[in-house]
Order: C-alpha cells, then sequence, then structure tokens
C-alpha cells in the first residue's frame, strides 16, 4: 500500500483529536485524512456507504482496500513508524481483543458526547474538502488539551 485515505467524523472531538494527532505521527505510509460524508470523499470513492462512514471510521487504501472499524485503527496504526509493531500485534488472535475493545469504548464515548445527528450530506457551510481543511491537513480547529 503506497498510501491511505482515513475517512474521520469532523463534528466529533475525540475523532478531531486523533486525526491531529496521526497527522503529526511519522508515516511510513502517506496518509490523507478526510472528513467523512464532505464532497471531497463522495467524489474520491463514490460506491463507498457514506453514511455508513460518518458512524464508523473508514480508511481506504490506493488499491480500493477498504478497512472499518476495528480494521481501521489498526491499519492506521500500521501507517505510522513508531506504532507498525503495536499494530501487528493487535491483528493477531492475542491482540483483537483489545483492539476492538479500545474502538468500542471510543464509539460509545463519541456517540454519549456528540448525541444524535441527521443523516445525509453534511449541512451547507460545512467543511465538504473544498474549503482550507480540504487537503485533509486543516489545523483551524485545536486538539483537545
Amino acid at each position: 500500500m503506497g498510501r491511505l485515505t482515513v475517512l474521520y467524523d469532523a463534528d466529533c472531538p475525540l475523532c478531531v483529536h486523533l486525526r491531529h494527532w496521526l497527522l503529526h505521527q511519522r508515516q511510513l505510509v502517506p496518509l490523507d485524512l478526510v472528513p467523512a460524508g464532505s464532497r471531497r470523499a463522495r467524489d474520491l470513492f463514490p460506491a463507498l456507504d457514506h453514511d455508513a462512514t460518518r458512524r464508523e471510521i473508514t480508511a481506504v487504501g490506493d488499491r480500493g482496500q477498504v478497512y472499518r472499524g476495528t480494521a481501521a485503527w489498526i491499519v492506521c496504526l500500521w501507517a505510522l513508524a513508531d506504532h507498525r509493531p503495536k499494530a501487528h500485534w493487535l491483528a493477531t488472535p492475542a491482540g483483537l481483543p483489545f483492539a476492538r475493545a479500545t474502538v468500542l469504548a471510543a464509539s460509545k464515548w463519541r456517540e454519549a458526547l456528540k448525541g444524535p445527528r441527521p443523516e445525509g450530506p453534511l449541512p451547507r457551510g460545512a467543511d465538504d474538502g473544498g474549503g482550507p481543511c480540504g487537503d485533509g491537513r486543516c489545523g483551524t480547529t485545536a486538539p483537545p488539551g
């Protein structure tokens, strides 16, 4: 894999924080971080279920590989120089329960924090990938802490 696109929920503080964290890690595989459900995401991946990408982290490899949920988190770690060994371990039968539990906990925290969100395209004026955040490297939203 030569490049990985990560679709993240731009309305979720945890997701935005993790996006910033990913961008500041040494990458073995370049990561493009694109808001899920955005016009850019829909243009890049017209066949994806974009409503589902807003509910669950999704990563797409440059050869069309699609990873969702736990597998997406593992492949994101695999793309990082300092975390590849941990990703290999998390993908084993011994490590997978830890990866699943982490993703489940993050998902529950995320949903509790955000509350319900309507399905469908992002509201007009939301980052649709065409504005200053369109390259996935916007720094306008500071990470928590």
